[in-house]
């Protein structure tokens, strides 16, 4: 049989990026994507403000995305969209434009779990990187989500962890903003760690119930951490800054492993792979190298574009529920709080 040519166009716009790829046969031809700096003077997302740029941007983005594969938009077989989680005005601005566009082509329309998609980013078609085989973990690790899933095929997922209060990356944020860092505070925390002794101060490790997570016991005694000791020193942040920031940084890695490897043991399961912005963090990824050496896993991390919120990663999703036919109708509704 013939294989089938297959362009998918893929849109995300759950939170503050707005973005379109190009996916041809699993291979991604355009990957665009437009941040909003708009956020950073706030020290965090606005959702008035993100859902005003995503109007402003999803136009010229998409435009940028076929251009670049080389393709029309006559030539798209589907579009595939974030259905949710997400920031509602974020979702409704994408969905309606997915929407409008596959009705205007005459084409299907497919509605994609942003955080299946991170976790399908996996199996892009992308040189020198391997596809986890099932069944495997997942960790999804992000500035909104922290879960770890258990996968069985691509559309057999089973949350098994997941936080009880703040995400892996608000607890890096949060951190930072204690510590006076910019936002996003992870990549900065990220850089200042490697310059740092990870055992200088000991932050206690919250006790939480089987594979749950929780983040914001570390915050509060960060933050009162901080406080007792600039009491006694004024400068003591800005003497000790990258010992804290290994600190923090070393502890919330511990958390994240402590768990995985609790999942592993639980399950059976030796195949680990990572996704979600915060899985660009350099620590998190040399901690799951070691894993390999001590607990015999095998461990999977997507190409670094593929990571953060992209399109490439709905697309994918796009492209394996084509061949399925799994589409959705025009009835289809944007949802904030959409469940794997």
């Amino acid at each position: 049989m013939a294989t089938q040519n297959i362009y998918i166009l893929g849109i995300e716009s759950s939170c503050d990026d707005t973005a379109a790829a190009v996916m041809h046969n699993g291979r991604i031809l355009s990957n665009i994507i437009a941040n909003q700096k708009i956020h950073e003077e706030y020290g965090g997302v606005v959702p008035e403000l993100a859902s005003r740029a995503h109007q402003q941007n999803i136009v010229p983005v998409v435009h940028q995305a076929l251009k670049k594969a080389g393709i029309t938009k006559e030539q798209l077989n589907a579009i595939a969209f974030t259905k949710g989680p997400g920031l509602m005005g974020s979702l409704l601005v994408g969905t309606s434009f997915a929407k409008s566009l596959a009705y205007g082509l005459d084409i299907p329309l497919i509605d994609v779990n942003h955080m299946q998609g991170h976790i399908l980013a996996h199996y892009i078609d992308e040189d020198g990187f391997e596809k986890p085989p099932f069944p495997f973990l997942a960790m999804t690790i992000s500035g909104g989500h922290t879960q770890i899933v258990r996968c069985d095929s691509y559309f057999d997922m089973t949350v098994i962890g997941e936080t009880i209060d703040d995400a892996v990356g608000e607890a890096f944020d949060k951190s930072g903003k204690i510590l006076g860092l910019g936002y996003p505070a992870g990549p900065e925390i990220d850089k200042r760690a490697k310059l740092g002794n990870p055992k200088a101060f000991k932050f206690t490790k919250p006790k939480v119930d089987e594979l749950n997570f929780s983040f914001s016991g570390l915050k509060t005694a960060i933050l009162y951490f901080i406080q007792n000791e600039t009491k006694n020193n004024p400068n003591f942040v800005e003497e000790n800054l990258n010992d804290i920031c290994a600190s923090i940084q070393y502890t919330i890695i511990s958390i994240l492993i402590d768990k995985l490897k609790l999942a592993s043991k639980e399950t059976g399961i030796k195949h680990i792979a990572i996704g979600g912005g915060v899985s660009a963090n350099s620590g998190i990824r040399q901690a799951l190298k070691d894993g390999e050496k001590k607990f015999g896993w095998t461990t999977y991390v997507p190409k670094f574009e593929f990571t953060t919120d992209n399109a490439a990663m709905i697309a994918i999703v796009g492209h394996l529920k084509y061949l399925e036919q799994e589409f959705a109708d025009q009835s289809v509704a944007a949802s904030a709080r959409l469940k794997i």
